[in-house]
């Protein structure tokens, strides 16, 4: 080891000489390292980059094609985007590794793991990157006096199937890993603990720690809670798990999806967002306040307010899939409007109460589908507004909040189209966001919309191949 490794093999030490930690990963057998960068969707793209090309790059920048920011989940291009598209050509984007985003990547022989952002010529924030987005946001949060401090976590969907079977049999008759309804099952994380284990172990060396994972209502669901952390770790952490959950089950021939709802007979799929403030100077919650209403300061009370004023038209930033709203409905533990509430698991935003260390917001309205670094920065945005503008978040909910819905400002659209509108048309978005960022993300959506809209599904083909 270099006798200037401040930290242990696998831990990121910036400040160590490129050189010092090119010699440090030959010398343990390591060849070459992994570049990832997140698609609007969520989706992690990347390449494996030589040792003497990750040499090249790591303190400058380095060039992708810019169709990763111009493309859908299936690769297909958008016709109706701006910034991207044939009337550009595709130039390559700019982007950066960012050092300190460093993992391993255990079944690669601890092969380095980066992330990256997306940048301008000039080294600044990309206007479409979403892992840049929340950056800045974290840059208002911190000029406020703030440290944000989020953790996620994830249901997931185990089948016993491989890319391959799914699409043989068209996505129908699935076989879920386990059978039948079993939520917190002791039997079922017993008799297949190997694979639990293996999992917490593999979500460990990826820096992406568990700090509980347990069986869910419905065949073969998972919830895994990620610990939270300050600053981009935290939907870092979220973005790595929700890749390389799927990558250990499908090295077992095995499946995991995060569609928010794969089939009507079974519940959806959340992916709830835990939040809080801490004061930058001193560490303190930001959010409690001992003699407050539940414990809640004045800020936190402002920000809880932010969310419920502003998620609603921030909505398709936290469900932007078609399939985002088939689990925003009535008694499927998922809310239907921006209701708030004290431990409450039926409305939008759940306020839990507790000490300086554990006083917090659950954002409940996520679905497992969306993109970490956009719910993230939909959240802060919100709160942010909320604590500027000096909001009050009303009355809690009491008792079962889809029987009180609340105002019609704070409803939520019941699809993506209508969800697009207010996000495209809000001045808070375009604030917060920015104006190139809305009209293309609001763009991204309305062609997720299009996609679906010229298809024929077998609901369609059921109703009125015979009959009509």
């Amino acid at each position: 080891m270099p006798e200037n490794r401040k930290t242990p093999p696998g831990v990121p030490d910036v400040e160590m000489e490129i050189e010092d930690l090119v010699t440090e990963y030959t010398n343990n057998g390591i060849h070459r390292v992994k570049l990832a960068i997140t698609d609007m969707d969520g989706v992690m793209r990347g390449k494996y980059l030589s040792l003497d090309k990750f040499r090249s790059l790591a303190d400058s920048m380095g060039c992708f094609c810019d169709c990763v920011l111009g493309w859908d989940v299936d690769d297909k291009l958008y016709d109706n985007a701006k910034f991207t598209g044939w009337h550009t050509a595709y130039p390559d984007a700019l982007f950066r590794i960012d050092r300190a985003s460093e993992r391993r990547i255990p079944d690669e022989n601890n092969l380095p793991l980066f992330l990256a952002d997306f940048k301008t010529a000039d080294g600044s924030s990309h206007p479409l990157c979403p892992r840049s987005l929340y950056q800045r946001l974290l840059k208002r949060a911190q000029d406020m006096g703030f440290f944000v401090r989020m953790g996620f976590e994830y249901e997931f969907f185990v089948f016993n199937e491989t890319p391959e079977s799914v699409r043989a049999k068209h996505y129908q008759d699935l076989r879920p890993f386990t059978p039948g309804n079993f939520g917190y099952s002791i039997i079922r994380n017993s008799v297949n603990s190997d694979l639990f284990n293996a999992f917490m172990d593999y979500c460990l060396a990826m820096d992406c720690p568990l700090e509980g994972l347990h069986c869910e209502t419905g065949p073969g669901v998972w919830e895994g809670a990620l610990g939270s952390d300050l600053g981009v770790k935290a939907p870092d952490k979220a973005a790595v798990f929700k890749t390389f959950t799927k990558t250990f089950f499908q090295k077992r021939g095995l499946m995991a999806t995060f569609m928010a709802k794969w089939s009507m007979d079974y519940p959806g799929l959340g992916g709830h967002v835990h939040q809080s403030l801490v004061e930058a100077k001193t560490g303190r919650s930001v959010f409690y306040d001992k003699a407050g209403r539940f414990g809640m300061s004045k800020s936190m009370e402002h920000y809880l307010a932010g969310l419920r004023q502003y998620l609603r038209p921030f909505l398709a930033m936290s469900a932007p899939t078609v399939n985002s709203y088939t689990r925003l409905v009535k008694g499927a533990w998922a809310p239907t409007s921006l209701t708030w509430g004290v431990e409450n698991r039926t409305t939008a935003l759940r306020v839990i109460p507790g000490s300086e260390k554990s006083q917090r917001l659950e954002y409940r309205l996520p679905g497992a589908d969306a993109n970490p670094y956009l719910v993230a920065s939909a959240c802060l945005a919100a709160g942010l507004l909320g604590i500027e503008r000096k909001l009050d978040p009303g009355d809690p909910v009491t008792g079962c909040a889809y029987d009180d819905s609340g105002s019609e400002a704070h409803r939520l659209p019941s699809n993506l189209r209508q969800a697009i509108a207010p996000f495209r048309e809000s001045a808070e978005a375009v604030e917060m966001f920015g104006g190139e960022f809305v009209e293309h993300f609001a763009g991204t959506r309305e062609w997720e919309v299009r996609e679906y809209e010229r298809s024929i599904n077998d609901w369609q083909l059921k109703r009125y191949f015979e009959i009509i």
